[in-house]
């Protein structure tokens, strides 16, 4: 442990040195056999339906920047890389695919995406910041000079488009400020930010306000009760009460664990929020959330970065059942994702915004590999 946290002090010296380095791959810790099986199902599920280019899309060819960065970070959890492992070459697809879809020029230059179609023009900033925490996990493994300058140069990019389009409240919204969408909405916001904190992590420059102004607005959105509003609003105050959502909330912790955050009075609030707002008994027990998927995917990397541990050292001494941890997590959502698999290894869609099993199926494979710790910036 105490070499792990030498070597990060000085992978962040080096940073701050303005010397590029590469997060080290972390070796991949073996999965509770119980869950074995269901993921393996769930990831050959995927390779069947990623497409001959290496994109995944959603219900057909739907969302197809998010979808096949969803699908290829499955795949990373698994322990697989770019360049080595059961799923290199469908990662490697994938991130060939994406890298073509770095756009240049014009007002849009490091867009990610192609927001000509149909499924992407209204909410092109969702594949961008999917497509960016992709490329950037993937960065770090890139051993070739050409394609890691060529990816170097793409992030580099990506960050900076992500900085133009941050609305002027700190949040970002389905589209760009630059083409007149001076809005904001949390969930895009959440997206962008762990792509900026993935591409911090890989080495990329990215500056410091453009996250630190997310994080305000996040602050910014959340109200008296701890729970983030879908949208803090152009000129507005404070979140406006009654407008809270788990969901939101959930991402919103992840964003500050993130940035190694784990004390935080706000984090406090939004842990307490979603104890009630995702209760334990109802996680997995067929309760729907309105967003599961998104939900779980968010309230599933917070509450396993807690660990069994975080709840006391928050909040201080309380009876088990007082308590949010990661065990009971497991027990009550992914033991549930065991039973609810179908025949063919996918999932099907939650509640509210779902589009289809390849969605959820990319999701539910990430939060059941969490335990892996083959990806460093999901990791403990």
């Amino acid at each position: 442990m105490m070499k792990l946290k030498f070597l990060g002090v000085v992978l962040g010296c080096l940073a701050l040195a303005g010397i590029e380095t590469a997060t080290p791959a972390v070796r991949a810790e073996e999965l509770p056999e119980k869950y074995r099986a269901t993921v393996e199902k769930g990831l050959q599920y995927l390779v069947k339906q990623q497409f001959k280019d290496g994109h995944w899309g959603a219900n057909g060819d739907q969302y197809p920047v998010s979808m096949t960065a969803l699908g290829g970070i499955a795949m990373l959890c698994e322990g697989s890389t770019v360049k080595e492992g059961k799923y290199a070459k469908h990662i490697r697809k994938a991130a060939d695919w994406l890298m073509e879809r770095s756009m240049k020029g014009n007002q849009r230059d490091g867009l990610i995406g192609n927001p000509d179609h149909p499924t992407e023009t209204g909410r092109y900033m969702y594949g961008h910041g999917f497509g960016t925490l992709f490329l950037a996990l993937v960065y770090g493994d890139e051993d070739d000079r050409e394609r890691r300058e060529k990816l170097k140069d793409i992030l580099t990019r990506a960050v900076k488009y992500i900085g133009a389009a941050q609305s002027s409240q700190g949040g970002w919204f389905y589209t760009s400020k630059v083409e007149g969408h001076d809005q904001d909405e949390g969930s895009v916001t959440v997206t962008q930010v762990q792509a900026l904190r993935a591409c911090r992590n890989a080495g990329i420059p990215v500056p410091k306000q453009f996250i630190d102004n997310g994080m305000k607005y996040l602050k910014n959105s959340t109200t008296a009760r701890g729970g983030v509003v879908y949208s803090l609003g152009r000129g507005g105050g404070g979140a406006p009460a009654g407008g809270e959502r788990p969901s939101l909330t959930a991402a919103a912790i992840a964003c500050y664990f993130y940035a190694g955050d784990y004390k935080n009075d706000l984090v406090k609030k939004w842990f307490k929020y979603c104890q009630t707002a995702i209760p334990i008994t109802a996680v997995g027990g067929g309760v729907r959330l309105g967003h599961d998927e998104y939900t779980h995917f968010y309230y599933g990397q917070s509450v396993y970065m807690l660990g069994d541990d975080g709840w006391e050292k928050m909040f201080g001494a309380a009876p088990k059942e007082q308590r949010v941890t990661w065990a009971d997590y497991k027990k009550h959502m992914l033991d549930h994702l065991v039973q609810t698999q179908n025949s063919d290894g996918s999932w099907p869609g939650g509640g509210g915004f779902s589009v289809g099993p390849v969605y959820s199926t990319s999701i539910y494979c990430i939060l059941l590999q969490l335990e892996r710790a083959a990806v460093p910036f999901f990791s403990r």
